[in-house]
Parts: C-alpha cells; sequence; structure tokens
C-alpha cells in the first residue's frame, strides 16, 4: 500500500521540481504575475459539529502552482474558548503580519470575540491570544490602520444589545479604546465600516440589533437603517445618514478616488442599493437588485450583502445571497449604476462574503452567512442562512465575471472533522 501524501510541513522549502514546472508554464505563454500577487487564501471557519475547534484554514492561492485551490494548513482554535465563536470577518493588517479574526456569538459562551495571528510565515499562521473590550461585544469587521492595528466594528454593546462601538487596536494589537466615547442612544449597531484616510472620512453602517435575533428575546428581529459619518482623526460621529426604514445596512464601501466621498451601501431586506453622499447627508435608492433576478424563484427578494469596488472606483461587485449570483455594476454614473454582469453560483449557494484581490482582478466568493445553532441562547436562532460552504474564485474583467474552473473548494469535504462554515476571507 502506498502511504498518503502528507501536506507540506511548515518552513519545508519549495521543491525544485515545482518551481521548475512554475517557470516552464510561464515561459509556455501563461501570463506573468505580479511579484506581490496574492499567493495564499486564509479562511476564517467553523465546524457544522460545535465540539471540534473553530480554525484558520490556509489554501494555496498562486495560479501557477500545481496545488492551486488546495488546502496547506489548518490552525484550530487552541484552549477552552475554541469552540462555539461563529467565526465571521477577517482582515489583515497593513504589513501583512497580523490576521485579525472575529467570533460573532463569542459572547453567547462568555469568551473574548477578537483573535489575532501572526502571518509572518504565511504557510504557517501562529495563533497569538484572543481579547474583548468591555464596552461591546458581537465582533463583526475589521479596517487596518496605515501604521498597524484594527478598528474594529462591535455589531452590539456587552450584552449584545445597543449601544455597539468601533474598537481600536494599536501596532502592538494593544487595546487603545472603544469609540465613540459618548455613542448615541439611536440604534448604533456597526457592521460595514469603511474609510478615506486622506479625507479623513470614515462610514459605518447600522445592521440589526444582535440580541433580537436570538429565540429568547421576543418579536421579530430590529433592523437599522442608518450610516455614521465620523471624523476619522477624532474618532467622532459628524452626522447621521437615514435610509428608508427597514432596510438592514449591512455594508458600506467609500467609492476609491471619489472627490466628493461618495460611498454605495445596500439594504439586505428592501433589496436596494443606496449612494450615500456624507457631505449633503443623504441615502439614494439608486438600484433595486430585485428587477436582476425572477422573482418566482426568489420571492424573499435578491439579500445584496457584502460589496467590494475595484481599485479605480468604476465596478462595484456584490453577492445576492438568495438568488447564487455575484452581480458587477459600472459605476461611471454614480446615480444610475448599470449592471454589466454576474456569474450564477446556483440557487442555494448562498455567496455571501466578498474580497477583490489587490489588482482587483480576482474575487474571492464564501457561501455561507449566519446559523444561530450556537448553545445554549442561539439554538436555534431566528437567523438560519445557510449556504453550499463552497469557496470560489472569479475572475473580474472590465466588462465580465468569469467562474475559475481550476479552483474548487468545498468545506463539506476539505476536513476531516466533517462539513465546516467559511466566512472570514482573506489573502496574502
Amino acid at each position: 500500500m502506498k502511504r498518503p501524501r502528507s501536506r507540506p510541513s511548515c518552513g519545508r522549502r519549495a521543491r525544485g521540481i515545482l518551481a521548475a514546472l512554475g517557470f516552464l508554464l510561464l515561459a509556455a505563454g501563461r501570463p506573468s504575475m505580479a511579484h506581490d500577487e496574492e499567493k495564499f487564501l486564509y479562511v476564517w471557519a467553523g465546524h457544522v459539529d460545535h465540539s471540534i475547534p473553530d480554525f484558520l484554514a490556509v489554501i494555496d492561492f498562486d495560479p501557477v502552482s500545481p496545488g492551486y485551490g488546495k488546502v496547506i494548513n489548518v490552525v484550530p482554535l487552541p484552549g477552552p474558548g475554541a469552540t462555539f465563536n461563529e467565526p465571521h470577518h477577517m482582515h489583515l493588517s497593513a504589513d501583512g503580519k497580523v490576521l485579525a479574526c472575529g467570533g460573532l456569538l463569542s459572547v453567547l459562551s462568555g469568551q473574548p470575540g477578537i483573535f489575532f495571528f501572526d502571518t509572518t510565515n504565511p504557510r504557517c499562521p501562529r495563533f497569538l491570544f484572543s481579547t474583548a473590550d468591555p464596552n461591546s461585544s458581537i465582533t463583526d469587521d475589521f479596517l487596518p490602520l496605515p501604521g498597524g492595528g484594527f478598528l474594529v466594528t462591535q455589531m452590539g454593546s456587552s450584552d449584545g444589545g445597543a449601544p455597539g462601538r468601533v474598537v481600536e487596536f494599536d501596532g502592538r494589537l494593544r487595546r487603545v479604546g472603544s469609540w465613540p466615547a459618548s455613542p448615541p442612544l439611536d440604534g448604533l449597531n456597526p457592521h460595514g465600516i469603511s474609510a478615506r484616510f486622506e479625507m479623513n472620512l470614515m462610514l459605518t453602517s447600522d445592521f440589526i440589533l444582535p440580541a433580537s435575533t436570538l429565540d429568547v428575546v421576543p418579536g421579530p428581529p430590529v433592523l437599522r437603517s442608518t450610516v455614521r459619518v465620523w471624523d476619522l482623526q477624532r474618532r467622532r460621529i459628524v452626522r447621521t445618514i437615514e435610509a428608508p426604514g427597514g432596510a438592514g445596512m449591512m455594508d458600506v464601501r467609500l467609492i476609491p478616488g471619489d472627490r466628493h466621498g461618495l460611498a454605495y451601501s445596500a439594504g439586505m431586506f428592501d433589496g436596494y442599493l443606496y449612494l450615500i453622499d456624507p457631505r449633503a447627508g443623504t441615502a439614494e435608492r439608486v438600484l433595486d437588485f430585485a428587477n436582476l433576478i425572477p422573482r418566482v424563484d426568489v420571492p424573499e427578494g435578491p439579500m445584496p450583502q457584502i460589496l467590494q469596488i475595484t481599485a479605480d472606483g468604476s465596478r462595484l461587485i456584490t453577492g445576492l445571497f438568495q438568488a447564487g449570483k455575484v452581480v458587477m455594476l459600472d459605476l461611471t454614473n454614480r446615480r444610475r449604476p448599470r449592471p454589466i454582469a454576474s456569474a450564477n453560483l446556483g440557487l442555494g449557494s448562498g455567496p455571501h462574503n466578498l474580497m477583490l484581490t489587490h489588482d482587483s482582478r480576482r474575487l474571492i466568493v464564501a457561501d455561507y452567512f449566519l446559523v444561530q445553532d450556537m448553545f445554549p441562547l442561539a439554538s436555534p436562532g431566528k437567523v438560519q442562512l445557510e449556504g453550499d460552504h463552497k469557496v470560489h474564485v472569479l475572475n473580474v474583467q472590465r466588462w465580465k465575471l468569469t467562474r475559475d474552473p481550476r479552483f474548487k473548494l468545498d468545506f463539506d469535504t476539505a476536513f476531516p472533522g466533517g462539513p465546516a462554515r467559511p466566512h472570514g476571507i482573506a489573502a496574502k
């Protein structure tokens, strides 16, 4: 019997034959890659079986590698707080040496929900520590700061209510504080975050009151429909922009290079794309995503989720969770974005989290949002949006989105512990 081939050990030099193969492929006419193109994909995930630790998966993301799309390494969380975190979003630091990850529901088990990994060795991330903010919980998204460290959106208060906060960590990963120092009491539950440092401008979007999604809290979930405008340097909210009630503003993205500081947000539950004008304080409906799908197939509506905008500010991409589609819009006319391309992942796929590579040529898509089956308070909860647990790569061209047929990664079959739910994505 042949022994099964083991995954490469951390620190092992690349085999000469693989390097030679890569060279031959390039010489044979494959497009040459930029020296800093992302080669490793990180996926932050949790097993369906919550007795198995949550984990960080390292995937070969080098398009010319024979192992492209394969699992290189798995780093499980250590210790008693390793499970029941509901791994959510994550982001690399500005220098790419630290990965910050969030546990959306860690607080339900009395655990810290912010996790840091050292990614100096990209193949072998090393868990550093976990921490929490005394004023907030329900960790969602991360904004890397240019000088190191992060701003972190905490959607809930310390008990999952309101107000939430934005927590700051410095370059040495020390907690600086949670902002604003005196938060508004009108439903601050920040989810999305985006900044233009050169304009001293930051936006956060309020999505939902976290505690209202639990079955122990009566009534339907309480949706938020506000975007907050921040003085970034002073960490202060200077304006609140209201969209029509009940939208559920999951994400917000400032348009790179836009001289007016315009941005887009989307209502997960009303299906509209909104143009956000921070100076005028307006949220204008500019596109109905329901017009892009057959209503008979998706009666619940499209559910637009995480947004991405290309580096040149000309294209917006989002996943329509219920429709199983990823769509791309032309932003030439800011008030009339035009659908120009889509990729169909199939009904039931559930595209939620998206991430563009730095050159905007590849898009990573994770098919999973949230299933509240965490013991004891969220079992079951009101949010049951599973997806199919696959991770895709789409090639992004100016007028086209196409699935990369060589990248096939199914978290239901890729790990010996059984099905897992991929959520956070980052690439280095």
